[in-house]
């Protein structure tokens, strides 16, 4: 595992897509503050300052076999899946394009089927009990795939959170649970959410590894979530990731963080942004230019404009659809 994670340390060509992506989902994100508070849209859940996590995690599965359960902030996954940018901006307008739910859903609640992207729903956690369910199948089926699902660490004190380790760990299923640990559930530290040391101690009663890495550092995320892949396919298991990091941004567009954190809290977190790291790495090993950065930013800013401009003037679903996807259809004979 070592030598795999020296290997990525390398190659330039990998490391430069996935500081792509990193740059594309917090640009994305950034966009989408703009259009809601410019009235656009109604609505953000921000990934900003759990990219790098969500990156580093995705490039070590394999996105033409896996499925992958997100929870809504991991836009940097659905992007690394196969979900295009303007596909991410329709969805945030709700128009009928929307490869999610047709504009029907609120933003954010990801789903793909062509890309292995597992439809979630608003009900925290959910999600775990499906993603064992997956791999349940792919066992039963003796598929060489791993599921993949994601979760806060608030959603971690769920009923569903417990129900889906215990049986993933009895089986021994093909499944890696990613905790990303962003310090608050809407506006509850992790003080007071839960009295244990580490969310990843949990799995020791699910009989089950569990490893805390600094989700800041794109290489402990990717050795982490590498080793629990291969540990999977080898038929040993699942495992538990608890990647800390810590959200910049408020709960949501409708929620005031000023009311239970300061902005001193804030900004020294922000200084500690996994991105700007990310960056100093590429930038020391001179795999990454000014030039080549600046770059990056005209064809990202320009692929988002293209997007919004696409959203924002498309169509919503029409009327007569209302009913799809709700009640069964008749197949003409």
């Amino acid at each position: 595992m070592v030598n795999q994670t020296y290997a990525l340390e390398t190659d330039k060509e990998t490391l430069l897509a996935m500081y792509r992506e990193m740059l594309l989902a917090r640009r994305i994100d950034e966009r989408m503050w703009l259009l809601n508070r410019s009235g656009s849209i109604p609505f953000v859940v921000s990934c900003q300052g759990q990219e790098v996590l969500q990156i580093a995690a995705s490039f070590a599965l394999n996105k033409e076999k896996d499925y992958v359960l997100p929870y809504y902030r991991d836009l940097g996954v659905v992007l690394h899946f196969g979900m295009t940018t303007r596909e991410i901006f329709l969805q945030a307008y709700a128009k009928g394009e929307d490869p999610n739910s047709g504009g029907r859903q609120m933003p954010s609640h990801f789903g793909q089927k062509k890309n292995r992207i597992v439809t979630g729903s608003s009900p925290v956690t959910t999600q775990v009990p499906h993603a064992v369910g997956f791999a349940l199948a792919t066992k039963m089926e003796k598929k060489s795939a791993v599921s993949f699902v994601t979760l806060g660490e608030g959603s971690s004190n769920q009923g569903d959170f417990h129900e889906g380790l215990n049986f993933a760990g009895v089986h021994k299923l093909p499944v890696i649970f990613m905790v990303e640990n962003n310090k608050y559930a809407i506006s509850v530290p992790l003080s007071k959410q839960v009295a244990c040391e580490n969310i990843a101690d949990r799995a020791i009663g699910y009989g089950m590894k569990g490893i805390k890495v600094d989700g800041n550092e794109a290489f402990e995320v990717y050795k982490a979530v590498k080793e629990a892949h291969e540990r999977a396919l080898n038929g040993e298991g699942p495992t538990l990731i608890e990647a800390v990091s810590y959200r910049l941004t408020p709960h949501s567009s409708d929620d005031d963080d000023s009311t239970y954190r300061t902005k001193d809290e804030v900004s020294s977190e922000k200084s500690k942004d996994g991105i700007v790291r990310f960056k100093q790495f590429l930038m020391d090993k001179g795999y990454l230019t000014d030039a080549l950065n600046e770059e990056l930013e005209t064809t990202i800013k320009q692929e988002i404009n293209d997007a919004t401009e696409y959203a924002e003037n498309a169509p919503y679903a029409d009327v007569s659809t209302l009913s799809n996807h709700v009640y069964g259809q008749k197949e003409d004979h």
